[in-house]
């Protein structure tokens, strides 16, 4: 019997987040870009959504010892080398999460990098996160955080500012760090929902002492599902790849352009960005291995 064949174990990284049932947005997406950006991907569900390409009609939080316990056993055994939160549910959770990361020396000065995406909305409009919850990402995530990664809602969300133009975005920004409480903690405010940028899409890094345009192209499609959870998770990627967060949020901007450029429709709503640009199509290979 031949012995098996064994590989080089590639990066890993951790989503901490929420399921998405129609497979656009949330966990999935995360794994999706995970697997084309090189890393393994592991998980811990947060919270249980039903929802599909027109909307959420439910989200249903999972007890928060049960997401810290997922946490605790993929770091134990497994390791990760970067780690990335979505969808948390509720300020229990929020806490949870917090208290875990530090225990497993995830987090801002700590040996495994943290990514936190803020998801407060679908992008549907509908809610996913408790009120009490924005507090406990302002006060217990924030500052834990290597990056923050918001969008124009949760930016209004959570700091209070409406973004317009850019201007307004800056201001943002630095609304933002100063919650992080360090320099070297980076806030990237993603301008897709910028009226202003009508011919262009310009992400803003900041750390505290410098601002970084980002600029990128902007498709006019609606399948767009799904692109935030990707971003950080593929700056996530890179970081756990032993990129620095300059290079790692570059990294991330080019695989969503990629992946929104090749977005496609599904089911009566909106679909997901696309990660299929990233693989090599090995299903149409004449040599295929029988």
């Amino acid at each position: 019997m031949p012995e098996p064949t064994v590989g080089t174990t590639p990066p890993r990284v951790i989503t901490i987040a929420g399921t998405d049932s129609g497979g656009g947005a949330g966990i999935p997406a995360d794994l999706r870009a995970f697997a084309a950006c090189g890393v393994h991907g592991c998980l811990a569900v947060c919270a249980v959504t039903v929802q599909n390409s027109l909307g959420v009609t439910g989200v249903h939080p999972i007890p928060a010892e049960t997401v810290a316990g997922q946490i605790r056993v993929v770091a134990e055994d497994i390791g990760v080398q970067a780690a990335k939160t979505g969808m948390l549910a509720t300020a229990e959770i929020i806490e949870t999460v917090a208290r875990t990361c530090d225990e497993n020396g995830i987090g801002s000065g700590r040996a495994t990098p943290l990514v936190v995406d803020p998801v407060a909305a679908s992008m549907h409009g509908d809610p996913l996160l408790a009120g009490a919850a924005l507090e406990a990402y302002r006060t217990l995530l924030f500052p834990r955080a290597t990056l923050v990664t918001p969008n124009l809602d949760e930016v209004r969300l959570l700091v209070g500012h409406d973004v317009h133009d850019r201007d307004g975005q800056y201001a943002a920004a630095r609304a933002l760090q100063a919650l992080m409480g360090g320099r070297g903690q980076y806030v990237l405010v993603k301008g897709g929902h910028l009226a202003e940028d009508t011919d262009g899409c310009i992400d803003l890094l900041y750390d505290g002492d410098e601002f970084l345009e980002l600029p990128g192209p902007r498709f006019a499609t609606g399948n767009t599902h799904g692109g935030g959870d990707s971003l950080a998770a593929a700056i996530a990627s890179g970081l756990a790849r032993g990129m620095d967060p300059v290079a790692a949020v570059r990294f991330g901007k080019r695989y969503i352009v990629e992946a929104v450029r090749h977005s496609y429709p599904l089911g009566a709503g909106h679909g997901p960005v696309s990660p299929l640009w990233a693989v090599r199509p090995w299903w149409d290979d004449d040599d295929q291995a029988t």
